[in-house]
This record gives structure tokens, C-alpha cells and sequence, in this order.
């Protein structure tokens, strides 16, 4: 079905075979994920990691996909966050969330997670005193500039 699908819609230029080539695709690459979910857990079918490697390759996909068609948008609406004091509200929050979880577990992903996201943090917050005193320059040398 994947190479049917991927078939048609490459070499046959035509609205209606072109859905019904990606309606083949998608079909045939589900079934396909599925069959590597059944490979990756050695037979057992109903684990769990099965589950977390799908959730993580789709969230991935989405968000690349995101990326790719609004990198400029969320670049600017970043920078404009980052200059708010909303930023460093929220690396506080991130940081000090994110330590709680790393004191009170044993869990390695737990840790690991909370770690890259206390880091997180501290960086947004890092950041947000940057713009800061960038600004603050800016500001004493266009008042030296004018006096």
C-alpha cells in the first residue's frame, strides 16, 4: 500500500488519485509503524513503550512541521516574550517546579526530564536579564549621545 500510494502520487497528476494515493500512503505507513511498534517490543504487543515511541514520533513530526512553516512568527513572539517580565515569572516557576521533581523522585526519566526543564529555566531566566541590561545600555548611551 506504501508503495502504491507513493506511486501514484508521484508520477499521476490528478486531484482525486492524488487523495486517494496519500489515503494508500497513510494506510500503508500505519501499518507499517505498527509492525515496527510489534518489532520493538519483542512480540509483546501491549507495552507500553510502544505507545511512548508513536507519541514521540508524531509529537516530533508535529512540531517540526510546526516549525518549519512559522519559524520567523515564533522567533519574534519569542524575542517579544523574553523582553516581558512574563519570562522571568515563568523561569522561576519552571525551574523551581522542575527542582521539586528532581528532590522528591528516584525515577531516572523523571530526573532527566526535570533536569533539561530546570535548565530550561534558568536559561529563559539567564536571558531575560540579558535583554535587560542590553536595554538598559542602549538607554545610557543614547542619553550620553543627547547630553
Amino acid at each position: 500500500m506504501l508503495a502504491i500510494g507513493g506511486w501514484i502520487g508521484i508520477s499521476i497528476e490528478n486531484e482525486r488519485l492524488n487523495r486517494v494515493a496519500a489515503i494508500l500512503f497513510g494506510a500503508g505507513g500505519g501499518l507499517i509503524g505498527d509492525e515496527v511498534g510489534l518489532l520493538l517490543t519483542f512480540g509483546d504487543y501491549w507495552t507500553e513503550i510502544t505507545y511512548t515511541l508513536v507519541i514521540i514520533f508524531l509529537s516530533s513530526v508535529f512540531i517540526l512541521n510546526l516549525l518549519s512553516r512559522y519559524f520567523k512568527l515564533i522567533t519574534t513572539e519569542f524575542a517579544q516574550f523574553l523582553r516581558s517580565n512574563a519570562s522571568l515569572y515563568f523561569g522561576v516557576f519552571l525551574a523551581a517546579v522542575s527542582t521539586a521533581f528532581i528532590l522528591e523522585t528516584s525515577n531516572i526519566t523523571i530526573i532527566t526530564l526535570s533536569s533539561a526543564l530546570a535548565i530550561t529555566g534558568i536559561l529563559i531566566i539567564l536571558a531575560y536579564f540579558v535583554q535587560r541590561l542590553r536595554r538598559r545600555q542602549r538607554k545610557m548611551s543614547s542619553s550620553a549621545r543627547e547630553g
